[in-house]
């Protein structure tokens, strides 16, 4: 006869089973239904605690989410390289890219806090991209403008992406949530026909 433990058996693993390591296992299948990009690299893993959707306080529930800017180019001239800086001279934004989709003209780029990549290398202060202004590439110096429409664009795996005036937010807010765990690793070249096995194993 095995006597359980006195809330049952799994109530407590750590005293029960001796655990002293959790895996936490992920698969990132393609562009897993266009949310994370296949046109560029990734070297950081981690682990955030109750991120919130945009804009609002509301905890994500989502298994996938994209968190790029994205604006939809009606005139452009040249391609857009990635991780190139862009800025938009008449507003004073500066981003980086992180995909140019030239079937679809649409740009995706990263603003952060930080000089130069997110924020005006002058005044150090964050814009964002906005209105029909030209956004210019910093190696490639590719050009682009949005002509400022509210369309819904069907993407390549087919999902849609609604964008605003010419732009799309990101669908996870900045900054929301907590970071329990980041791991830095060599750089990961992304393919469409490319699955990737990420574990992490973390002793406590």
């Amino acid at each position: 006869m095995i006597i359980s433990p006195d809330d049952g058996h799994g109530a407590n693993v750590v005293t029960e089973l001796g655990a002293h390591y959790v895996m936490s296992a992920i698969t990132l299948t393609q562009a897993e239904g266009d949310d994370f990009t296949t046109g560029n690299d990734f070297r950081s893993v981690g682990i955030v605690v109750d991120p919130t959707n945009y804009g609002t306080s509301t905890v994500s529930s989502s298994t996938t989410r994209r968190q790029t800017y994205v604006v939809k180019l009606d005139t452009s001239s040249g391609t857009f390289d990635a991780d190139e800086v862009i800025t938009q001279a008449s507003t004073g934004a500066v981003g980086k890219v992180v995909e140019w989709d030239s079937t679809l003209s649409l740009l995706y780029y990263q603003q952060e806090s930080f000089k130069g990549f997110g924020t005006n290398a002058t005044t150090g202060n964050y814009v964002a991209f906005s209105g029909t202004n030209q956004i210019t590439g910093g190696t490639s110096s590719a050009t682009g403008t949005t002509d400022g429409d509210t369309e819904t664009v069907t993407l390549a795996n087919s999902n849609t992406l609604t964008l605003t005036s010419g732009y799309a937010t990101p669908e996870l807010q900045e900054y929301s949530g907590d970071i329990i765990y980041l791991e830095n690793r060599k750089p990961i070249q992304r393919a469409s026909d490319q699955t990737e096995d990420i574990k992490i194993i973390i002793e406590f």
